[in-house]
């Protein structure tokens, strides 16, 4: 009787037994590599989405500069996913190259995001 519920107990274990055999004999999977930091990059007046130029004080700075009576409306953040090169067309006299041109050679002196 006695052997009979010593390998009854044993048999339930025998599979947590083997999954743990096969835990530690399996090779422990190779760490993925830290991914390589982006490149940072300066803000333009034609890739950078308004909205990162409104979150950085810095960039915000600059469009209150050049565009005051354009930073100065509720509705531009209606336009944070355009980059001012694109709300070029619906506002050429406001937005004009040379004031692109100037924005741009200011964001050129900030530190890289």
């Amino acid at each position: 009787m006695r052997a009979l519920l010593i390998a009854g107990l044993i048999a339930s274990f025998a599979p947590a037994a083997a999954l743990a055999q096969e835990s530690a004999a399996a090779p422990a999977p190779a760490p993925t590599p830290a991914a390589a930091p982006a490149e940072a990059k300066a803000y333009t007046t034609a890739d950078t989405p308004l909205g990162t130029l409104l979150d950085d004080p810095a960039a915000k700075a600059i469009l209150v500069k050049y565009l005051p009576e354009v930073m100065g409306n509720d509705q531009i953040t209606q336009a944070r996913p355009l980059t001012l090169k694109a709300l070029q067309q619906y506002a050429p006299t406001t937005f004009t190259d040379k004031v692109l041109a100037d924005i741009d050679t200011d964001l050129a002196r900030l530190p890289k995001k």
